[in-house]
Formats: structure tokens, sequence, C-alpha cells
């Protein structure tokens, strides 16, 4: 069985395809992911309004969206727009021009919803019952962070802190310093703990790292950190063979997870590469199963 989710972000707008497999057991595959970086966050938090340029493209790939959900025939879809939408004054009016011109509904979800659904992944259950693990989330308009211990979540909260906002130096010291005492006090009871890191950016370093199941130490992260920030934009396209819509956010993402990692005493980092699309389609599953059961 196949389902779809959309993830409308505030640097890059995605469309997963995943086949779910039932065989004993139940497996996610991914089997397509489409990427198109239209930057909405560079409107949304600089003017409070998408513009009819980024707005224009984002209807375009929505439609290319519907029609390729019509050749790959998922069992279900959703689609969710985050930090970017939110934040503009116009994002309504952007979604019911999608369901207009595309046919697709997509929904507006705040921090916690995000939070709720990227945590649905399940990645609790895999994990050392003598370990407390804090979940960091890196978009381009917010962090998203959810502390777990045995299998349960302790604390979970949004922070409007993201790679975009940070290219535009809108947070301040006051909000910086609030998102790291923050960390230190929630995370303080619970030793020892270990990052898990979701999004774009790690999932680059991650690979830039070569590590092959392995967790990225602290000391790895900031290696890799100092290495990109002594490159220009430009010679971190060439020298490190990344996108130019990757080159910028990834320095200020690297920031916010050594950040996180320093203010939680977390030593290193696990990077299992899912994010909001895959909560979705976890959740778009169970949803199909409990309809079964109903029927």
């Amino acid at each position: 069985m196949k389902f779809a989710a959309i993830d409308i972000g505030s640097n890059a707008v995605r469309l997963l395809f995943c086949n779910v497999i039932e065989n004993g057991e139940v497996y996610f595959k991914k089997a397509e992911l489409i990427r198109i970086p239209i930057r909405l966050g560079d409107d949304s938090f600089l003017r409070k309004e998408i513009s009819k340029e980024k707005a224009d493209k984002l209807i375009y790939a929505m439609i290319a969206f519907s029609h390729l959900m019509k050749v790959f025939e998922p069992l279900d879809y959703r689609a969710c727009a985050t930090s970017a939408m939110r934040d503009a004054d116009n994002g309504k009016e952007i979604i019911e021009r999608i369901k207009l011109e595309s046919g697709l509904d997509v929904e507006i979800i705040d921090g916690k919803k995000e939070a709720e659904i990227i945590y649905s992944n399940h990645i609790a259950e895999h994990l050392e019952d003598d370990k407390s693990y804090i979940y960091i989330d890196v978009g381009g308009g917010s962090t998203e962070l959810t502390l777990f211990s045995n299998h349960e979540i302790v604390a979970s909260k949004s922070f409007n802190i993201g790679t975009i906002r940070m290219l535009h130096q809108q947070i301040d010291k006051e909000q910086w310093n609030a998102f790291k005492d923050w960390v230190k006090l929630t995370t303080a009871p619970f030793k020892p703990i270990v990052a898990i890191g979701s999004g774009g950016n790690i999932n680059k370093i991650y690979k830039m790292l070569r590590k092959k199941d392995k967790p990225i130490h602290f000391t790895e992260l900031k290696t890799l950190s100092d290495i990109l920030n002594s490159y220009t934009y430009d010679d971190r396209m060439k020298k490190m063979n990344l996108n130019p819509d990757r080159a910028d956010v990834i320095i200020p993402a690297a920031k916010i997870f050594r950040t996180v990692m320093k203010a939680a005493e977390a030593p290193e980092i696990i990077v299992p590469q899912i994010g909001l699309s895959d909560g979705i389609v976890h959740l778009l599953y169970e949803k199909y199963k409990a309809s079964l059961v109903e029927n």
C-alpha cells in the first residue's frame, strides 16, 4: 500500500510517496521524494506576507504534486504547512487558492502539532531504556524540541528559531537565551541524554560525515561547522558540493543543533533521517488500519 505526504516548509516544499509493507512486521519504504526550494520564509518572516511570485510558484508545485498523485495513486494523502504559512497574513488565502487550483486540501499546523506528527515516527520505541533523548527538528522558521524518557514524552516546545529567521537576523539575544535556558532546565533531571536530529540540514551533515548508522559526536559536528564557516557561500557549493538553497542555511542549522546538544549535555546525536513527511505517512497508515477495524 502507498501513502503520500506533503510538507510545505519555510525553506522547501516536499512530496513523499512511501510504501508500507506488512510482512509479519510493518516496513515503511520511501518510494519517491520530490523537493522544491521555494523559500516561503524569505517573504513570510520579513514582510509577514507571501509575495505573488512565491505564491504562484507554490501553486504550480501543488498542481504538479496533484498530477503526480494521480499517477502514483496513494491510498490517502495529507498536506501540512508549517512556520512560514503560520506567520503569513495571507496564508489562509493561499491555502484557498491551492484548493481551488490543484484540488488539494492543506492544513496549517501549529508548532505543537508539528512536534506531535514528527514524534509519531515511533523512534522512541527503538531506543535504549536507560537513556533519555531530546528530539531536535530544525526548520527554516522554527525548531521543535521534544524530550522523552522511558518511551514517554516528558516535555515538548516549539521555538520561532529557524535557519531562515537566523539568516535574516531576526533572533534577538533574549530569544536565544530563553531557548538555551529551556533546554538546560528541562533536560537537567534526565541524564545521560542523547540528541536525535531531524530536518534536511542534519541529514546533509550526516551524509557529509559518512556516518553510516553511527551517531555524530559533538566534536565532529563542531569541526565540520568550523570548516563550513571558514568557507564563503560560493566555496560551500564548490568544495562541499552543496546546493545553493542548502549552502547558506546549513550554517545556522549546525549552530542550533550544537547549542541544544551543549545545553542538554548530549555528547552525540542520532540521525534517523526522518521528519514531518515520514510522520504524516505513519499517521495515514494508522488511520487506514483503524478504518478497516471500524468497517
